[in-house]
């Protein structure tokens, strides 16, 4: 991540879910996510804040966790939430890159 800050559509598309989604789950995770608003009103993220929604999409798509027991989780035991989203995210690049060697043998 090299933006200071990162707009509502590609907060979403970093994530693979619509702008609504992301939206929602702002409003639902308003103790953890509080973007601030440019000129516009346009929420803006930090990166931060996207590796929050990350956690969040790990734990509610991945995991199959109820938004209330995905913010008890975040609140009790962020940093292996947060190990395991990364651990999740290495490797899919390294699928990325497999592919990417496969397509050119």
């Amino acid at each position: 991540m090299d933006k200071l800050y990162y707009s509502i559509g590609e907060a979403a598309q970093i994530l693979g879910e619509s702008t609504s989604l992301v939206r929602f789950w702002t409003d639902s995770f308003s103790k953890f996510l509080k973007p601030r608003r440019n000129v516009k009103g346009n929420r803006i993220y930090t990166a931060e804040e996207i590796e929050t929604l990350k956690q969040i999409h790990f734990l509610v798509k991945s995991q199959g966790m109820t938004l209330e027991g995905a913010a008890r989780r975040l609140a009790e035991d962020r940093k292996k939430v947060d190990s395991r989203v990364k651990a999740l995210d290495t490797l899919k690049e390294i699928r990325a890159q497999l592919v990417e060697i496969r397509s050119t043998l």
